[in-house]
């Protein structure tokens, strides 16, 4: 088999285009949750501690100016930007793990359910029964 015969293969299986969508879906899942929390939640957090949360920082060396003009930038560490992205990925990853968890409730749900029998079974049966009347 060559090389791009196996790759038409991999592309044309259906797990290839369920991965694209979800990969499609979830940026845009992490688009909404980063709004969530830059526009709703920490605007409030921020209120409340007095300042921007998201330009909080600890400043460890600050900007050489001459002028307008930067010389040296100001080094800072800031976890104000950490935490909101934390509480991003906190909400991602919760979400995703009730999606998870209700696919391995479906799939039990399914495993627990019986097979019904095979359609020769059951003429089989219906013909046993006619023929003991």
């Amino acid at each position: 088999m060559g090389l791009i015969q196996e790759y038409k293969d991999f592309i044309a299986k259906g797990n290839v285009i369920d991965l694209a969508v979800g990969v499609v879906i979830g940026g845009a899942f992490g688009k909404i949750v980063g709004s969530v929390v830059d526009d709703l939640i920490m605007p409030p957090v921020g209120m409340l501690l007095g300042n921007d949360f998201s330009a909080m920082k600890l400043t460890l060396k600050n900007a050489v100016m001459e002028g307008e003009k930067i010389i040296s930038p100001e080094i800072a560490i800031k976890y104000g930007n950490f935490i909101t992205v934390l509480i991003q990925f906190l909400i991602i990853a919760f979400v995703l793990f009730l999606v998870v968890k209700a696919y391995n409730n479906m799939k039990k749900a399914e495993a627990a359910a019986p097979a019904p029998p095979p359609a020769s079974e059951v003429l089989l049966t219906e013909i046993r029964d006619l023929l003991k009347r």
